[in-house]
């Protein structure tokens, strides 16, 4: 290795450098100067540099393998779905609707006759049987109308016993006249006159017989006007109203005495929709049920249905009767009636989990043989957490819950029922 003596007050071109290709030596003031590691680092950096392109290429080739391998699994992946099974639903509907009871008789009770109330016997509240005086009413004048109408009669009847005594006497001289006119000896005038004037006493004694009728009618008429002064009761029942009292004048026909219901027996009428009065006939039976009275319970049976449905709420009017023996239900309290209607159409279940509804509308979706197949629904009623259907299912069918959204059709699956407790 050739050696340069560098000094500073030496020009570095003046310096005679030798040209054997060995790399020179600095030497400074006097001082060998050596270039620490070049070639060294050089090296490093060149291996950390391949390294590093080397650990690069094995990650990116670990990546692709394993970009490939989530590819292929996705792709082979089958998902595990919730199931449940389509079942027919009840022989019979529950149906819970309001309503609103009544009594199975009632009667508002007018006055009947004209007059003052002498005596008033019941009050609200009161329970009374059929027959039984409610108040008294008293009517002067018409006692005096029934006396006369009595003396009318008796005069009546006496001129029907004088009209009587003529007729005979007519058919005793026509009787003897009219021999006597065949014989000549009396005139063909006064055969005629004889036998009219009997007919005259004997239409006569009609009018007087008709007068009697007559006036006998009208005392029978009087004679009611009087009972009707005493208010009876028209059958069993409670007193709800009252609006008399000892002295009120009362009018014919105009003044309201008295309302009586008749509840040991409770009428209950209820709307039933279109899709539920299918089915709903006497007989059926229903429970009545009163949030005032929890845990009670009303048993009771439809006995009255309209024929046809009314055209503003296709609702059927439907009337049932519940006994009511302690009178623990009133009239006129907010009730509801659960019926039991038996289905005379048949009807699937489904859980309502199950229902999809997109822009293609309603569907569920049923598997079959680990295959997914998108079936359209109609429902015809909803409970909540069931739905009834009509179509696009069968009984038996295995309907997935809570269908993700990748499902479509022809996906397969593993199907997999939940355990019910």
């Amino acid at each position: 290795m050739t050696e340069i003596d560098v000094r500073p007050d030496r020009p570095l071109h003046d310096l005679d450098l030798p040209d054997d290709g060995d790399r020179p030596l600095l030497r400074a003031e006097g001082r060998l100067k050596r270039r620490p590691g070049a070639a060294v680092f050089g090296s490093a950096a060149l291996l950390l540099l391949a390294g590093g392109l080397a650990v690069g290429g094995w990650h990116h080739y670990q990546a692709e393998r394993a970009l490939a391998a989530t590819s292929e699994q996705v792709r082979m992946l089958v998902p595990e779905v919730r199931v449940a099974i389509v079942r027919a639903g009840d022989s019979k509907i529950d149906v819970t609707l309001p309503a609103t009871t009544a009594a199975f008789e009632a009667a508002n009770i007018f006055a009947r006759t004209s007059g003052y109330v002498e005596k008033r016997y019941v009050d609200i509240g009161d329970r009374v049987k059929a027959g039984a005086i409610l108040a008294e009413i008293v009517a002067p004048e018409l006692d005096h109308q029934i006396a006369q109408a009595q003396a009318t009669l008796a005069q009546t009847q006496g001129t029907l016993q004088q009209t009587q005594a003529s007729r005979e006497l007519a058919e005793v001289t026509n009787a003897r006249d009219s021999g006597l006119v065949k014989q000549g000896w009396l005139t063909a005038q006064q055969g005629d006159n004889d036998r009219l004037t009997l007919r005259a006493q004997q239409a006569a004694e009609a009018v007087a017989k008709s007068n009697i009728a007559a006036q006998q009618a009208q005392i029978k008429v009087l004679e009611q006007d009087k009972a009707y002064q005493r208010v009876v009761a028209p059958f069993d029942g409670v007193i709800t109203q009252r609006s008399i009292d000892n002295g009120s004048l009362v009018q014919a026909g105009s003044t309201f005495l008295f309302t009586l219901m008749h509840a040991n027996v409770i009428r209950t009428q209820v709307f039933v929709p279109q899709d539920e009065a299918v089915g709903v006939q006497p007989g059926v039976d229903a429970v009545i049920r009163v949030p005032e009275l929890p845990g009670r319970a009303f048993p009771g049976k439809v006995t009255r249905i309209a024929t046809a449905l009314q055209p503003g709420s296709r609702t059927l009017l439907t009337e049932i009767d519940v006994p009511n023996p302690d009178g623990a239900l009133q009239p006129g309290i907010y009730c509801t009636v659960e019926l039991y209607i038996p289905r005379k159409t048949p009807s699937l279940m489904i859980p309502a989990d199950a229902v999809v509804f997109d822009e293609n509308g309603l569907h569920v979706a049923v598997v079959e043989n680990g295959v997914v197949h998108m079936q359209r629904i109609s429902i015809a009623r909803d409970f909540g957490t069931q739905v009834e259907v009509h179509d696009g299912v069968k009984p038996g069918d295995q309907v997935i819950l809570n269908p993700m959204l990748s499902l479509t059709e022809g996906s397969r699956v593993s199907a997999h029922r939940p355990q019910t407790s």
